[in-house]
């Protein structure tokens, strides 16, 4: 369709696209992931639309031209278009480069048009001849004419049509129209000038036969053509090439046959007055007499087995595997071909999964590419891999395989098909820059069916194109019975490379499999410019294997921080930057989410990376190495190093559940555990549990409406596996009081205490006991109780809770975390730092006082009212961002219950105190309570805890009013048995 802006082939592809100078089109040695599309033939069998008239002007014309254009037309420069009287069609171009005009003359014979035998090549071996003068102008005179002028000058042919071209100053345009009708009108050369042109040819075909790739491209050609002329390169067969000194006379007939006005185009572009150049191109080309030669191509009947063979490069080469498909034909209306250009750049260009893969990561492949040629009728087109070694060929071959399975099979994503869409005009439009570009870009479309306007035609189907439509040509076109194989190397043969399991098979297999029920929970808006994604695993801190704690959170980080098999973690951030997002993961007891919030313009980009790091991990030895380590001083030093509080809620919950029960241990894990975790056991947890069958998908905002269906689609890329079932043991009994104190050094003293509760979201009693929980110490609010009596009345710290569900980095945050969702929940206190032991001692005491009097008396009828009335407004603060809507939302499909808003308000509209009383006596309670503190003198701290000592609170300020109560609390007996306090030093925690 379009010459690649990369410009002239260096190496000619495979004579299939034979030049005697250079033609447009990319260089395969340089491993380009996507050959040039040489300069296009057009749909010759469709009629030409009636010439303009005689004498139109530019203005006129440009006129005609805008009136007929459409608003993404890609081609819209106004250009003057006429047919002489001779047939021949001119089409002129004004451009504003100064001083340059290039002529371009394509011709409607190719290698195609080669239909008796023996006479193979005759179009490229033809164009050399065409330089060989005329009796007005023998080569010498022409070629100094060219060389005063200062002008670029050479020719191309293809398999469809030849095509000349001169660029230079408009001073000159005169003289070049003239001396190049005279060469396409008066031909004239010798017998001896055409046999020594013969061996130039054969000498062109023996050098370009060197190179493999050319090689390879001549084989596969004659293999997978049976009766179509395609069946030979450019350059022809090497024995007629041998026999073209005997074809003289034929050389004559061949002339006269396709050197004719009616098959024949004239471009000018630049610098240049088109109607007084028209006037020109009427007087030295209007003699040129038609003819009314036509040639009765021969069809190819369909290729109905796949084919195979080897090819031994007789001195030492890398080897090499080309695979070539039948295609459609070039035809803006049946869209065939646009389609393969965009399967070509979305599954095998420098950008593609697979060139990464291969080239990239793998290593084992140096060049990859693609060639896939506009043709007049179905052509080849191929896919190229020169391997590093031959042990690599059929791990490529497979990968190149599912990359042909999975464009049959999986929708590529619209956003990704957009972007490709929008390179590709943007690269058609950078040739067009200087007036030689624009005129050879015409060439290569204009030659068949002579009508720049197929141009807008072709990239205005190309705007059709759908994922849909490109999965079905995929289906059409990548199909066992089409495809023809080449091996190359210098062994005799390539063993196992032609067997593998046919594509149809395979694609059949994925067809009919029954689907993967992935269930999406949805929040669309079509207000919001964010979209938030999450994918909900169950695979947390209580699957961690024995002695491998840690597993589940290292393996989160290894999706969320390691990179995906194409980009590494820098590449990824790299790119999320400008959208300013991320992919983060959360690993709980049993929940991992995986989540990021993206603008949508952007989404499509996002899901390509995050998708990526989900589905193809990167598993990088240095990645698992920095995230290891990483996770170990999370432990070592953010937690028992550096955060009292955070420490004590955290060994609380380990001292409740205990070694054996899955809650037992902390959701980072532990540091001896990590330390001797493994790349293969991250790799092992990750196939067990990142199945299809055990995600859950979040998605709320602006996202359009089939994002789901891509999500899902691609989901179900993941392992296969089943769900996992998590059957939790009931808590070990907490009977009596008993503490831990954990030894470091600190200035301050942090206290927690709690105990399970059979309690959790969706239960009856679950809304009572959180308005009791509200009243008794609402986090971060100074309207609990706790928080009024320990720190508003007597200044003790800083802060005092109480909490009914897991709420980690509470220091941080107003609000819990969202997809923290458990079977099984404790009843906590959290007192924040105290001065020292005598105050940590006597906070304990004061929270326990308050905790009997709520468990004895329960909530008055005014408290009852004022925390109902409060959390009913406050329960859409918790959900105030579309995140956490979204957040509460995926909860609310764990715990089966309505949405988070709507289950508290119902719950609070249908409460009485009655109820909220009943709920804190079957829940709470005062005699079996577990306590942890964080001090650096513990031995006191613990002679204070097992002796009952008293501890009087002193203040900075007299506080007459509350002198009998402290006395009270200061002397509250805990009744602490030495047995049961602990102590243990702050690095045996979490080891």
């Amino acid at each position: 369709m379009t010459p690649h802006p990369r410009g002239w082939l260096t190496l000619c592809v495979g004579m299939l696209l034979t030049v005697s100078g250079c033609a447009p089109a990319a260089d395969p040695a340089t491993g380009t992931a996507q050959a040039a599309k040489e300069p296009a033939p057009t749909l010759a069998q469709a009629p030409e639309p009636p010439p303009t008239s005689h004498g139109v002007g530019l203005e006129k014309a440009a006129a005609m031209q805008k009136a007929r254009a459409r608003p993404e037309k890609i081609f819209d420069m106004p250009y003057l278009q006429r047919d002489l009287d001779n047939g021949l069609r001119v089409i002129i171009v004004k451009t504003d480069y100064p001083d340059i005009v290039s002529l371009q003359i394509p011709v409607q014979t190719g290698s195609r048009n080669e239909i008796e035998p023996g006479k193979s090549g005759f179009a490229h071996f033809f164009e050399h001849m065409m330089f060989r003068g005329t009796e007005k102008y023998p080569p010498a005179e022409y070629q100094q004419i060219l060389t005063n002028a200062g002008a670029d000058q050479n020719a191309y042919t293809t398999d469809d049509y030849t095509n000349y071209h001169i660029t230079f100053t408009k001073g000159d345009l005169e003289k070049m129209l003239e001396i190049e009708a005279d060469r396409f009108m008066n031909l004239s050369y010798t017998e001896d000038q055409f046999r020594t042109e013969a061996l130039a040819v054969k000498g062109e075909y023996l050098k370009n036969f060197s190179n493999p790739v050319n090689k390879m491209l001549e084989r596969i050609r004659d293999l997978a053509y049976t009766t179509h002329t395609y069946k030979h390169t450019t350059m022809g067969f090497l024995a007629d090439i041998e026999d073209m000194p005997n074809q003289l006379e034929y050389s004559k007939v061949f002339f006269s046959r396709w050197y004719r006005p009616e098959k024949a185009a004239i471009i000018l572009v630049g610098d240049l007055d088109p109607d007084a150049t028209m006037d020109m191109v009427e007087q030295y080309w209007g003699p040129w007499e038609p003819g009314t030669y036509t040639a009765d191509i021969p069809a190819e009947p369909p290729q109905e087995a796949p084919k195979y063979e080897h090819l031994q490069w007789e001195s030492p080469t890398q080897p090499w595997l080309v695979m070539a498909f039948h295609g459609p034909r070039m035809n803006p209306s049946n869209r065939g071909m646009q389609a393969m250009d965009l399967l070509s750049e979305l599954y095998f260009a420098e950008n593609s999964e697979l060139y990464q893969k291969l080239v990239i990561v793998d290593q084992s492949v140096d060049q990859f590419f693609t060639y896939f040629p506009d043709r007049k009728d179905p052509g080849l087109l191929f896919i190229f891999a020169r391997l590093t070694d031959a042990e690599h060929g059929l791990a490529v071959r497979d990968a190149i395989n599912d990359t042909l399975v999975q464009a049959r099979t999986e929708l590529i994503d619209k956003r990704k098909l957009t972007n490709t869409k929008s390179r590709q005009r943007y690269r058609f439009t950078a040739q067009m820059d200087n007036s030689e570009g624009i005129a050879a870009v015409l060439a290569s479309y204009v030659q068949f069916r002579r009508d720049p306007e197929i141009i807008n035609e072709v990239y205005a189907q190309y705007d059709t194109l759908s994922p849909e439509d490109l999965q079905d040509f995929a289906n059409r076109v990548f199909i066992d019975r089409r495809r023809t194989m080449l091996s190359m190397s210098s062994e005799e043969s390539f063993a196992g490379i032609d067997e593998m399991e046919p594509l149809d098979a395979r694609v059949t297999a994925i067809n009919n499999a029954p689907p993967v029920d992935i269930s999406v929970v949805q929040m669309r808006s079509t207000s919001s410019p964010l979209v938030d994604v999450g994918f909900i695993f169950k695979a947390g801190a209580a699957f961690d294997p024995p002695g491998k704690k840690g597993l589940a959170m290292l393996t989160a980080a290894m999706l969320s921080d390691g990179g995906s098999k194409s980009r590494s973690i820098q590449e990824i951030n790299d790119a999320l930057y400008p959208m300013a997002a991320g992919f983060d993961s959360q690993v709980d007891k049993e929940i991992v989410r995986l989540a990021g919030t993206v603008h949508k313009d952007n989404l499509a980009n996002w899901f390509e990376l995050a998708g990526d790091q989900l589905l193809n991990p990167g598993w990088r030895e240095e990645d698992f190495e920095r995230l290891k380590t990483r996770l170990s001083n999370a432990i070592r030093t953010d937690l028992v190093g550096n955060n009292d509080e955070e420490l004590g809620k955290e060994v609380l919950y380990e001292m409740i559940y205990g070694p054996e029960h899955p809650y037992g241990t902390y959701n980072l894990g532990a540091t001896d555990d990590i330390a001797a975790l493994t790349l293969e056991d991250v790799q092992a947890f990750y196939q067990q549990y990142y199945v299809a069958e055990n995600v859950k998908v979040g998605l709320a905002g602006g996202y359009p409406e089939d994002f789901a269906g891509t999500v899902t689609k691609a989901l179900s890329g993941l392992p296969s596996g089943e769900a996992p079932a998590l059957e939790l043991p009931e808590p070990p009994a907490v009977e009596g009081y008993s503490a831990l104190i954990v030894e470091k050094e600190t200035p301050a003293v942090a206290v927690s205490f709690g105990f399970p509760i059979d309690v959790k979201r969706g239960d009856p009693d679950w809304v009572a006991l959180w308005l009791a929980r509200s009243w008794l110490g609402e986090h971060r609010n100074s309207s609990g109780r706790l928080y009024n009596r320990i720190r508003e009345d007597r200044g003790m710290n800083y802060g005092d809770y109480a909490y009914i569900e897991y709420f980690p980095r509470g220091m941080y945050q107003f609000h819990p975390d969202t997809n923290l969702s458990r079977q099984q929940q404790i009843f906590q206190v959290w007192i924040r730092p105290l001065r020292n032991n005598n105050d940590a001692h006597f906070a304990t005491r004061v929270a326990l006082h308050e905790l009997q009097a709520l468990v004895e008396t329960g909530l008055t009828q005014e408290a009852f009212e004022s925390t109902r009335n409060y959390l009913d407004k406050f329960v859409s603060l918790l959900a105030k961002t579309q995140s956490r809507q979204l957040g509460y939302m995926l909860d609310s499909n764990y715990y089966q219950t309505p949405g988070f808003t709507t289950y508290v308000r119902d719950g609070l509209k249908s409460l009485t105190l009655e109820d909220v009383n009943a709920a804190i006596s079957r829940h709470l309670q005062i005699d079996n309570i577990k306590f942890v503190f964080i001090a650096k003198d513990a031995a006191d701290l613990k002679q204070r805890l097992v002796s009952d000592t008293p501890s009087p609170i002193e203040y900075n300020t007299p506080k007459p009013e509350l002198a009998e109560e402290d006395a009270t609390i200061a002397a509250r007996e805990l009744g602490l048995e030495a047995g049961a306090v602990a102590v243990v030093p702050g690095e045996a925690i979490f080891k």
